[in-house]
C-alpha cells in the first residue's frame, strides 16, 4: 500500500474524530442544558435522516470533482460551520441554551449537525481513493484500514466528548475542534494525489444525477438485491440501536454501561484490522454473506438470558463483524462499478441503507412499549417462555432481539439461495478476471 494511501487515512481518522466528537459533544451539552430528552430524541432523528438524505448529493459530488478536491471542501465547510457554531456560543447569553424551545440553541444545533454532516464527503471519497491508489488484490485489505479508522474515530471520540464537555466546556471544546479541523485541511493541503482525470460519457455530470447512478447499478445484475439487502440488515439494525441502552441499563449503572461501550468499540477496530491483515478471500461476497448468518446466530443468543457477560461477549463479537460486511460491500463495488461513478454509487448506497435505522428506531419503541414488554410482564409471554427465559421489562425487550436475530437469519440464508446472489457472485468474479487483466475503466491522466 503507497505511502500516499497511508497519510490520507490518517488525515481522515483526525477529520473523522473531529467531526463525531462535536456531535457527541453538542449532544451531551444540549442534554445537559435543557435535561430534555425530546431534544436529543430530535437531534438523532434529524441526524441520521439528513445522513440518508444527504448521500445521493455528496457522491455526485465526490464525482464530479477531484477526490482531494471533495475531501478539502469537507474540511473547509466543516471549519467556516465550526466557527460559526463558536460566534453564536459566545455571543448569546447562556440563559437561551436552557429552553428546547430557544431559536439560538437550535440555530447552534442546526450549524454543528452541517458541520458534521460535512464530513460524509470524506467518508463516500475514501472507498474510491482505495480504487485509485491501491491494487485491485489489495484493495480488501485497504477497506479494513478504513474500517479500523472509523472504530478507532468513534471510540476515541466517545470517551473524549464527555470528558470534554464535563471538564472544559462547550466553549474549549468548539476551539479544540476548529483548531484540529484546521490541522486536518493544511495536513492534506500537502499530500500529493496521483489523481486521474474522468473521462465521463455522460451529457450531464453538474447534478445529483440519481437516475444515471440507478442505471450503472441496473448494468450489474445483483448489485441492488445486494444493496437493498444491506438495507433491510439496517432496518433491522435499528432495533438493536434503539433499545439497547435501555437494556443495558437495566444490567449494570450508567457509569458502568458507558465504560463497557467504550471498551465494546474495540470490537470496530479488531474487525478492521483481521481484514487488513487477512482479507475478504476469494468471494467477498460469500464472506459478505456468512458473517452476517454469524452476527444474527449472536442477535439470537446474547440476550437469551439476564446476564451482562454474555450481553458484553455477544456485542463484541458483533461489532467485530461490522467491518467485515462493510469491507466486502466496499470490495465489490469497487470492483464492479467505474470509478468515475463510484461517489455517486457509494453515496446512494449510503443513503438507501442508512434511511432504514431512523425508521426502525421511531417504530420500534411502541412496539417494544406496548406490545412485547407487556407481554413478558404480564401477559401469556410469563407462562409460556418465562420459566426459563425470564420476566419483566428487561425480558420483553430481550425478546425483541431474539426474533430479530430469528429475522435476519431467515432473511440472509434466503438471500444466499437467490438468483440475485449468484448472478452477483458471477458478475463479480467476471470484473475480477478483466481488471486483473489491464483493462481501464476509461481513465487519462492529465497532462
Amino acid at each position: 500500500m503507497t505511502k500516499t494511501f497511508y497519510a490520507i487515512l490518517a488525515n481522515s481518522l483526525v477529520a473523522a474524530l473531529t467531526n463525531t466528537f462535536v456531535w457527541f459533544s453538542v449532544t451531551f451539552w444540549v442534554y445537559l442544558q435543557t435535561e430534555s430528552v425530546l431534544a436529543t430524541s430530535m437531534m438523532a432523528g434529524i441526524y441520521l435522516v439528513t445522513v440518508a438524505i444527504s448521500g445521493f448529493f455528496l457522491g455526485s459530488l465526490v464525482d464530479r470533482y477531484k477526490k482531494k478536491t471533495a475531501m478539502m471542501l469537507s474540511s473547509l465547510c466543516s471549519l467556516t460551520l465550526y466557527l460559526l457554531t463558536h460566534l453564536i456560543f459566545v455571543s448569546t447569553p447562556p440563559s437561551a441554551f436552557t429552553e428546547v424551545s430557544s431559536v439560538p440553541l437550535w440555530v447552534l444545533i442546526i450549524l454543528a449537525l452541517v458541520g458534521a454532516i460535512a464530513g460524509n464527503i470524506r467518508t463516500i471519497a475514501l472507498p474510491t481513493l482505495v480504487t485509485l491508489l491501491i491494487p485491485e488484490a489489495e484493495r480488501d485489505k485497504a477497506n479494513g484500514l478504513v474500517g479500523t479508522t472509523n472504530g478507532v474515530s468513534f471510540l476515541v471520540a466517545s470517551i473524549f466528548s464527555g470528558l470534554a464537555i464535563g471538564f472544559l466546556g462547550m466553549y474549549w471544546m468548539l476551539v479544540f475542534a476548529i483548531g484540529l479541523t484546521l490541522l486536518t485541511l493544511l495536513h492534506l493541503w500537502t499530500i500529493s494525489i496521483p489523481e486521474k482525470k474522468t473521462i465521463h460519457t455522460e451529457a450531464k455530470t453538474n447534478h445529483i444525477d440519481i437516475r444515471g447512478t440507478i442505471r450503472a447499478i441496473q448494468l450489474i445484475p445483483g448489485l441492488f438485491a445486494l444493496i437493498f439487502f444491506n438495507c433491510f440488515n439496517n432496518f433491522l439494525g435499528g432495533v438493536f440501536m434503539s433499545l439497547m441502552d435501555a437494556y443495558g441499563l437495566s444490567l449494570v449503572s450508567v457509569q458502568i454501561w458507558g465504560i463497557l461501550w467504550g471498551v465494546l468499540s474495540l470490537g470496530f477496530i479488531v474487525g478492521g484490522l483481521w481484514v487488513a491483515r487477512h482479507g475478504l478471500g476469494q468471494s467477498p461476497l460469500r464472506t459478505l454473506f456468512l458473517t452476517n448468518i454469524v452476527m444474527w446466530v449472536i442477535a439470537i443468543f446474547f440476550t437469551i438470558q439476564a446476564s451482562v457477560a454474555l450481553l458484553a461477549t455477544g456485542l463484541f463479537a458483533y461489532l467485530c463483524l461490522i467491518p467485515v460486511v462493510e469491507a466486502a460491500e466496499q470490495t465489490i463495488i469497487q470492483t464492479v462499478i467505474p470509478l468515475e461513478r463510484q461517489g455517486r454509487v457509494f453515496g446512494f448506497a449510503q443513503s438507501i441503507e442508512q434511511a432504514a435505522s431512523p425508521l426502525t428506531a421511531f417504530m420500534i419503541g411502541p412496539i417494544a412499549q406496548f406490545i412485547f414488554i407487556p407481554f413478558m410482564t404480564t401477559g401469556a409471554g410469563v407462562d409460556l417462555i418465562g420459566s426459563w427465559f425470564g420476566t419483566g421489562t428487561d425480558r420483553g425487550i430481550a425478546l425483541v432481539f431474539t426474533l430479530t436475530g430469528f429475522i435476519g437469519l431467515a432473511v440472509t440464508l434466503l438471500a444466499m439461495r437467490s438468483r440475485s446472489y449468484q448472478t452477483l457472485s458471477i458478475n463479480y468474479q467476471k470484473h475480477q478476471n478483466v481488471t486483473s487483466s489491464g483493462e481501464n475503466y476509461g481513465f487519462r491522466t492529465d497532462d
